[in-house]
C-alpha cells in the first residue's frame, strides 16, 4: 500500500534535537552551560555584596564598566587571535583563569577585604571574557554543521536561561542562609572547571588557517565586513541601544530591597525570572517551524522587550514584577536567537574569530555599559524613572533601526541560500 505524503506543516517542522545528536556538541553544550551557571552566581553575590557594603546605585553600576571597558579595548587583538590559534584551547586557557579569578573574590569576601580588590577581580574577568567570548562563538560552527547550527543556537539560549534561572535563585538562597558570599564565589570556580575538562574532549573539525601578520588591515576587518553587511549591522545596532536603554536587571537590587522589598531571596528570583520566560520560549523556538519572516519577528520582539520593561518599571507588585521579567526574557531570546544565527552563518570561517569579537563588543557594550548607564540613571532620577525612560528609549530604537536600514524588515530566512 503506497504512504500518502506527509502534511506541508509536518514537512516544515525541524528535528528540535538536532544538535543533540552530536558528541562534541553535547560535551560543549555541558561546560557551556555550568560556565554560565557560574556567571549568573556571580552576577548576583556581586551585586549583593557591593550593594550590603555601600548602599550605593553607582556602585553597582560600576560592576558593568569595569567589565566591558577590557572588552572594548581588547576585541580587535581578541578577534584576530580567534583566527589565528586554536579556539579549544583560547577557551580552556580563559576558563582557568576565571576560575583563578572567583577564587580571589571567595577569598576577598571570606575576609571582608578592601571593596577596591573586588572591582580589580572583576576587571581581570573582563579581561579573561574578552578573549574567551571570541574564541567560544567562532568555535560552535567547527562542531555542528550549517544545517542545524540555528538548533545548536537555540539549545546554547535554552542552556544560558535554564543556568540564568538556576543560578541566580541558588545564590540567593546560599546568601540568604549564610550571609555570605564566599560559597557563591567558590562554586563559581568549579563551574570554570567544568567547562575546561569538556573542552578536553571536543574535538570538532580542524580548519586551515594562514598566518596573518597582525596589522591594522587585519585587526579592522571585523569591523569592516559588519559595516559592509547591512543586515548584520542593523541587527547589532538594534540589539545593542536596545538593551543600554532598556536594561534593568542591574537595579534588581534596589527594587528588591527598596520598592518590592522581599529580601535577597527574592532578588535572586527576580534575577531568576528573564531566564524562566526565555527558556520556556527557546523551548518553543526549537519546535517551530523555521522562521520565514525573521526580520519583522526580531523587531516586534524588542519593540515588545521595550514595552515590558516600561511595565516593570511602573510595577509595585512583587507577581507583577515577575511576570514583566519574564516577558522581556521572552522577547530577549528572539532577538538573541536570531543574532548569533545570523552573525555566525553569515560571516566566512576565517573571519568569524574577528566579527564574533565585534558582535562582543555590542553585547558587552549593551550590556555592561547599559548597566552603568542604568545606576548612574537611578543615581541621578531614581530607579523607577531610570528603568521606564529605558524602555521608551528601546521602542524608540526599534522604530529607528526598522526606518534606516529596511533590510531587517525584509529579513526572511535566517540561513543563507
Amino acid at each position: 500500500m503506497r504512504l500518502k505524503n506527509p502534511s506541508p506543516i509536518t514537512q516544515s517542522l525541524p528535528d528540535p534535537y538536532a544538535a543533540l545528536r552530536f558528541r562534541d556538541y553535547r560535551l560543549f553544550a555541558l561546560g557551556n552551560w555550568a560556565s554560565i551557571m557560574g556567571q549568573q552566581m556571580l552576577s548576583v553575590a556581586i551585586g549583593w555584596e557591593l550593594y550590603e557594603r555601600t548602599q550605593s546605585a553607582l556602585s553597582l553600576g560600576l560592576v558593568g564598566l569595569v567589565q566591558v571597558l577590557p572588552v572594548i579595548f581588547l576585541a580587535l587583538p581578541a578577534g584576530h587571535m580567534a583566527d589565528q590559534f586554536d579556539r579549544r584551547t583560547i577557551v580552556m586557557i580563559t576558563q582557568g583563569i576565571l576560575a583563578l579569578c572567583s577564587v580571589g573574590l571567595a577569598v576577598i569576601s571570606y575576609q571582608h577585604g578592601l571593596v577596591i580588590l573586588i572591582y580589580l577581580c572583576l576587571f581581570a574577568i573582563g579581561i579573561a571574557r574578552a578573549f574567551n567570548n571570541p574564541a567560544r562563538a567562532a568555535l560552535l560552527p567547527q562542531i555542528v554543521p550549517k544545517e542545524v547550527f540555528s538548533n545548536a543556537v537555540t539549545w546554547n539560549s535554552s542552556g544560558f536561561q535554564l543556568a540564568a534561572m538556576l543560578g541566580p535563585a541558588l545564590a540567593g538562597l546560599l546568601i540568604a542562609l549564610q550571609k555570605s558570599a564566599t560559597s557563591v564565589y567558590a562554586f563559581c570556580a568549579f563551574c570554570a572547571l567544568v567547562f575546561f575538562g569538556c573542552l578536553f574532549f571536543v574535538r570538532g573539525r580542524q580548519t586551515e588557517r594562514s598566518a596573518e601578520p597582525v596589522t591594522f588591515k587585519s585587526l579592522v576587518a571585523g569591523f569592516r565586513f559588519v559595516w559592509q553587511t547591512k543586515i548584520i549591522l542593523a541587527a547589532l545596532t538594534l540589539d545593542l541601544f536596545a538593551v543600554l536603554l532598556g536594561g534593568a536587571t542591574t537595579l534588581l537590587p534596589i527594587f528588591a530591597k527598596d520598592i518590592l522589598q522581599v529580601g535577597p531571596d527574592g532578588l535572586g528570583w527576580l534575577r531568576a525570572a528573564p531566564a524562566i520566560g526565555a527558556f520556556m520560549m527557546a523551548l518553543a523556538i526549537t519546535h517551530l517551524p523555521t522562521m520565514n519572516q525573521a526580520g519583522k519577528t526580531l523587531l516586534w520582539a524588542v519593540g515588545g522587550f521595550g514595552a515590558a520593561t516600561i511595565g516593570f518599571g511602573l510595577s509595585h507588585s512583587f507577581w507583577l514584577s515577575l511576570f514583566m521579567l519574564v516577558c522581556i526574557g521572552a522577547l530577549d531570546s528572539i532577538s538573541v536567537v536570531v543574532r548569533q544565527t545570523l552573525v555566525q552563518l553569515r560571516t566566512p570561517d576565517e573571519m568569524r574569530g574577528r566579527v564574533s569579537a565585534v558582535n562582543g563588543m555590542f553585547i558587552s557594550s549593551s550590556n555592561e555599559l547599559g548597566g552603568f548607564e542604568s545606576g548612574l540613571a537611578a543615581s541621578l532620577f531614581g530607579p523607577v524613572l531610570a528603568v521606564v525612560g529605558g524602555g521608551i528609549g528601546t521602542i524608540a530604537v526599534v522604530v529607528t533601526v526598522a526606518l534606516i536600514w529596511p533590510e531587517i524588515r525584509k529579513l526572511g530566512s535566517l540561513v543563507p541560500d
